[in-house]
């Protein structure tokens, strides 16, 4: 049976953990936790597990797999931290959670704060969601289903309900005493907010002032207003930029009366940022999720629709060539160099594409500074293709010998890379103001975009010129 608290007089001695030793799994540590599986060796697996934390746990079992996972579990069950299910990867995750069982995961979940007990439900699959909600106490399961009920990646699911009000007729001495007194706290707590008889919010003070100010000034003389409050649907990417912005180290959370109904704390908005970023990079990709822990099968499904969309745009780049055999017939030297321009094209408009994804989830690029924006990449393209146009129809004139050629490739390269420049903040630009994310899409139409126009330029001036 798991066990959520451990005995002081039996846990195990925990040992000082260096900074080197954060920042992952080292190859050693590995092999002793899996000897230690292997001898069925209780006391040193818990020695070595004690000091990781949960991070550093559900990374032993993710390296791990087969029987030596299934062991893993069976022996961690026995003195099992809640997070750790948090931190594992879906795919992982599912398989752990279904040899834990429902009532390990429910008593799991009722040992865990509000905003945790959530996002570690949320992370369950559908039918272990029915069957952990069922097991939880009523009072946990109401709550749990009305998180589960606001939309999906919004300020609702992400923030603590365990939180800190207090009246505005109170005097400092009043709230300490309540603070010491009561044991309904959050386990962590930044902020107490002050709220009138309908719980509305009308200020706040940091708990450090607090602790600073004698006993009998009142509350309504130290708080602060509320300069910033988070709506219960704000999307999750929109509070960490709230919190990037104005430094936030917790902010209420409010409905439409404004009414205080939760925290959310910078700790839970690392772990959005995070999310946030990767999912940013994995679109950027063509890769819908993190496939890493799937089996062979469901990550080739997963990548095909992305590759084949790709196949299109690159048979109507092969169309536009098609339309110049001709030209490459008589001159086979321009089937050798078209690659160049394509390829530099290509590169140029996936630093400015990358550049422009982050700004405009930085709210950096926008309409009102589009025009500006698009001037500024349209002169770097131009720098840029001067200077390779001189490097590259430099190289294709010594190469082929004529330097009709080599001005070709020159001219070619120049309107290439302003093109691509342009193109790389005009696509996801553009994409923004739709319903399309510019992370997914962009890529792809950036790619088709540079190829078009690098073979066009190349192979249509080719023929023009050469002919």
């Amino acid at each position: 049976m798991a066990e959520f608290a451990t005995d002081p007089e039996t846990a195990p001695a925990v040992q000082p953990v260096q900074a080197e030793d954060l920042l992952g799994l080292d190859a050693e540590l590995v092999r002793s936790a899996v000897a230690a599986l292997d001898a069925g060796d209780d006391d040193a697996l818990r020695e070595i597990l004690a000091p990781m934390g949960p991070a550093g746990v559900a990374d032993l079992i993710e390296i791990l797999h087969g029987a030596q996972r299934t062991l893993m579990v069976e022996h961690f069950a026995g003195f099992f931290d809640p997070l750790v299910l948090a931190e594992l990867d879906e795919t992982v995750r599912e398989e752990v959670a279904a040899q834990l069982g429902t009532a390990v995961i429910a008593r799991a979940i009722a040992a865990l704060d509000s905003d945790d007990a959530l996002a570690l439900i949320l992370t369950l699959g559908e039918d272990m969601q029915r069957r952990v909600l069922h097991a939880v106490p009523e009072a946990l399961r109401n709550m749990l289903e009305e998180g589960l009920a606001f939309p999906e990646d919004s300020a609702g699911r992400l923030m603590q309900r365990e939180l800190v009000a207090v009246p505005s007729f109170w005097t400092v001495g009043e709230v300490i005493d309540f603070l010491r007194e009561s044991d309904d706290l959050p386990d962590d707590f930044y902020d107490i907010f002050v709220v009138d008889p309908r719980h509305r919010l009308i200020g706040m003070i940091a708990l450090s002032r607090v602790l600073r100010t004698r006993r009998p000034v009142a509350i309504l003389d130290l708080m602060a207003p509320v300069l910033v409050t988070i709506p219960l649907e704000m999307d999750q990417e929109e509070v960490a930029y709230v919190f990037s912005r104005q430094d936030l180290v917790s902010a209420p959370v409010v409905d439409a009366s404004n009414r205080l109904i939760g925290v959310i704390t910078v700790d839970d908005v690392v772990d959005v940022i995070h999310e946030e970023a990767a999912e940013d990079i994995m679109r950027l990709g063509g890769v819908r999720e993190d496939d890493l822990y799937h089996a062979v099968l469901n990550t080739g499904r997963s990548r095909f629709g992305w590759l084949f969309f790709n196949l299109l745009t690159a048979i109507a780049a092969s169309i536009v060539i098609g339309f110049f055999e001709g030209t490459i017939e008589q001159i086979v030297i321009l089937a050798v160099l078209m690659p160049i321009a394509a390829s530099m094209g290509g590169n140029a408009g996936t630093q400015t594409l990358t550049v422009a994804v982050r700004a405009i989830a930085m709210k950096e690029l926008t309409v009102a500074n589009a025009a500006r924006m698009l001037s500024k990449e349209v002169l770097v393209g131009l720098f840029n293709g001067v200077l390779f146009a001189v490097i590259v129809g430099g190289v294709a004139w010594l190469w082929s010998g004529s330097p009709a050629i080599g001005g070709v490739m020159a001219a070619a390269m120049v309107i290439t890379m302003i093109v691509a420049g342009l193109a790389g903040l005009a696509i996801p630009l553009g994409l923004s103001q739709t319903r399309f994310d510019p992370a997914v899409a962009s890529g792809v139409f950036l790619t088709t975009v540079t190829d078009v126009v690098a073979f066009l330029a190349f192979l249509g001036l080719g023929a023009w010129f050469l002919l």
